[in-house]
């Protein structure tokens, strides 16, 4: 199914950048999340959503990933960024 393997690439995605620690915000949100008792998977699905946000607008928008707005966008949550119109 196309949207499990969207989703489970996206989650890929995030815990290599956990990993890695980059960028810095997302193990800093990882961190944050779990301190206020958000289970692991339910912190990786909204990490996974603002990625997704962020990929959807450089598609849309034809443009370079914008490392700015997706490290805000992580520490915001778990507030989730208003979707593209």
């Amino acid at each position: 199914d196309e949207e499990e393997f969207t989703e489970s690439t996206l989650i890929q995605a995030i815990e290599n950048q956990i990993e890695s620690d980059t960028p810095p915000a997302a193990k800093a949100t990882f961190n944050k999340l779990t301190l206020v008792g958000y289970e692991r998977e339910e912190i990786l699905n909204l990490m996974a959503h603002v990625l997704a946000v962020e990929i959807d607008a450089i598609l849309e928008e034809d443009r370079a990933f914008n490392t700015e707005w997706y490290e805000t966008a992580l520490r915001a949550l778990p507030e989730l960024p208003p979707e593209k119109p």
